[in-house]
Formats: structure tokens, sequence, C-alpha cells
């Protein structure tokens, strides 16, 4: 686990430490040591424009003399690199040249600035004849746009990426590619996509530079449950051997999933509460944790009350570990929402439950989709005769 989170991109590990500070959720003791963590990783690559950004929104001291001192540095790996260019350019091949461009634009990402870093990639990429290399500069960029959080630029490159398959590209690349997508899914609230593309990946992962792979099955895990039938849910999630061999190191996952399969309801609510603060101090799923807790409350719910006609509310706030109360009060929520199929019988301390049938439900949309196509007929005729 350790030599895979090695290999994260630096600057998606700085993204989600920044994240932290920013957090209200975090102690102040551990802020104090994440600013030192920040701190040295924005100093190793000489991120002056960050560090003055960070120092102003974050309040923190401006040293004016390191400052002076990143720009120094990259003022002069700026002149060697663009030196390296003009000598490829004058005395060496096409490769070269794109080697020392991509060696700026590596650069411009290392000192964090995304401006010149997007500009010196497409210069890049018109020197690039090869798909597997255009697609690495895709990925570049991808890595970009998660550190900002930028999704328009993200969804542009996921389609730009799709395109440049059509050309070509190996399976290795396309498998990371998944993943990529599947990341900003979920960062979009697309669960159900999000899920397909994770679990799709899980025995071909590569993609170490964005997370390790215990992150890889934790969101796979999170977004298959309020996804996936339960019967998709033990093929694909419970007994798949992968995730087997990683759910038991992270604290209450196991509890999470096979608790709900095995519909053992209060050992859920409590590995899920457990989750929760895992889930708020992640980056890519704080702005959704609502809607996250919504919908799995949904799912067990709606999965409990399969079984019944009707049941006592007493029996279900049992099951669940609750008071009568706090089901009373969820329950009523979900249904004004139409997320659960049943009425509460407030005098009698009952849920009954009104499922509707499948079958006639489909019947009664073919009527309605036949009486929309027969007037759109004949209006059609009408236009036809005159």
């Amino acid at each position: 686990m350790e030599e895979k989170e090695a290999t994260q991109d630096s600057k998606l590990s700085l993204a989600q430490k920044l994240f932290l500070l920013r957090s209200p959720d975090v102690e102040d003791i551990e802020k104090a040591s994440l600013k030192e963590e920040v701190l040295a990783l924005i100093k190793s690559d000489d991120m002056a424009g960050l560090y003055q950004f960070y120092c102003h929104e974050l309040g923190w001291e401006l040293d004016q003399g390191c400052v002076d001192a990143m720009n120094a540095k990259n003022a002069e790996e700026l002149k060697r690199l663009d030196d390296k260019i003009a000598d490829a350019e004058e005395n060496l091949g096409e490769s070269e040249v794109r080697e020392a461009l991509l060696a700026k634009a590596l650069f411009y990402i290392r000192i964090g600035d995304k401006e010149n870093s997007l500009e010196q990639l497409k210069i890049t990429e018109a020197k690039t004849v090869a798909v597997g290399q255009k697609m690495d500069l895709v990925f570049h960029t991808l890595r970009l746009g998660f550190f900002h959080l930028d999704f328009a630029l993200i969804l542009r490159n996921i389609e730009k990426a799709k395109s440049l398959f059509d050309e070509g590209g190996d399976w290795e690349r396309k498998n990371r590619l998944k993943v990529y997508e599947g990341l900003y899914c979920m960062a979009t609230r697309n669960f159900k996509q999000a899920a397909n593309l994770f679990l799709d990946s899980i025995s071909t992962f590569t993609t170490t530079e964005l997370f390790s792979y215990d992150t890889f099955i934790f969101y796979s895990v999170l977004t298959s449950i309020i996804s996936l039938d339960r019967v998709a849910l033990r093929q694909k999630v419970v007994d798949a051997p992968e995730i087997l061999t990683v759910i038991g190191k992270i604290n209450h996952l196991s509890d999470f999933l096979n608790a709900l399969y095995d519909c053992h309801y209060e050992t859920f609510f409590v590995a899920f509460a457990g989750l929760t603060d895992q889930i708020r101090l992640d980056r890519y799923l704080h702005p959704h944790i609502r809607f996250y807790m919504r919908e799995v409350r949904s799912v067990a719910y709606s999965q409990f009350l399969e079984s019944y006609k009707s049941v006592t509310m007493d029996a279900m706030a049992k099951a669940f570990g609750v008071s009568v109360n706090f089901l009373d009060l969820e329950l009523s929520r979900f249904i004004a929402a139409g997320r659960l199929n049943c009425k509460i019988d407030k005098v009698a301390g009952v849920l009954e439950t009104n499922r509707p049938d499948a079958k006639n439900a489909l019947y009664q949309s073919t009527i309605k989709q036949g009486d929309y196509l027969l007037n759109r007929i004949q209006k059609l005729s009408r236009v036809i005769d005159l």
C-alpha cells in the first residue's frame, strides 16, 4: 500500500493536503503538521506562484526572500530549457525538438503554472505524431484538471482521448482512461457511471498516479452500493477477489458492504457512520456527502421494505437500531420525495408497502406512448393532405 501511495502524482497529493487544511473537520494540531508538509512540497518544486496565492488565502506569513529565490531558480531553469529547444531546432531532429518542448511543459506543471502548462502542452502536441504520446499529453492535462478541479477542462480532454482511440491506441492507456473518467463521474455526482467504469478496471488497475489501489477499491465499493442491484452487487463486488484482498484494510468498509448485502441493517448503519468521516475528508466526495448519505439510506430502507407487505414501525426501528420517531421522520421525507413506495399508518404504527405492479406499469406506459404516436401521425396526415 505504501509503495503505491508513493507513486501518486505529487500535485494531487498536494491538492488533498490543501483541501484538508481548509476543512473545518480537521483538528488544528493536524493542520499544523499539514502546513509543514504543504510548504515543503511547494518549496521543493519551486512553486512561487502557488506559494504566494496560498499564503494570501490561508493567512500565512509570506517569506519574500523565499519567493525571490524560487523565481530566480525558475528563470534560470526556463532559460536552460529554452536554450535546449533552440539547440534541438537548429541541430537535431523532430523527435529531439518534441522532447525538449515536453520538458518545458513538465517544468511548468512542476512549478504549478496552469496557463503556461496548458499552452506548452498544446505546442508539444503539435510536434507529436504517435497516438500513444498524444494520449500521455492528455493524461498530463487531465491531472492538471483534477488538481484545480476544472471539470470543463477534464471533460474536454476525456472526449479528446476517446477520439484519439478511434485513431489507434493501446489497451493499457484505454484502461487508464476508464479510471480517469470514473473519477470525473464520481466527482460530478454520476455515481452509476463511475461504478461501472471502476468495476471494469479492477483487474487492470495501474493508475496509481491518481490514487492508491486501496483508495480505488474504496471508491469502487462506495459508488457500487448506491448504483447496483443486489444480484449485481454480489457478483461484481461482494464476491470479487480483487476487492476481498483489500477491503479488510479500510476501516468499516467490509462491514458497510457485507452488512447491507446480508441485511444486518444495524451493523450497516454503524459502519456507515464510521465511513462518513472518511467521505467528508475526501476532496472529490466531500461536496456530495449529503446526497450520498441520502442515497445510501434510501437503498437500505428500500431493501428492507421489499420483504414486507406491511411491517410495524417498531420492528423496523429495531432492525436499524434507531428510534421510532427518527424513523418516522426519515421515512416521511423519502415517501414525500417519491423514493419509497409505502405509506405510514400513524395510528396503528404500521408501514404498508404499495409497490407498483411492473407489468401494469409497462402496460400503462405503452398505452400512453401509443396514444402520443397516433396523435403525431394524425397531425402529420393533415399536413400531407394539405
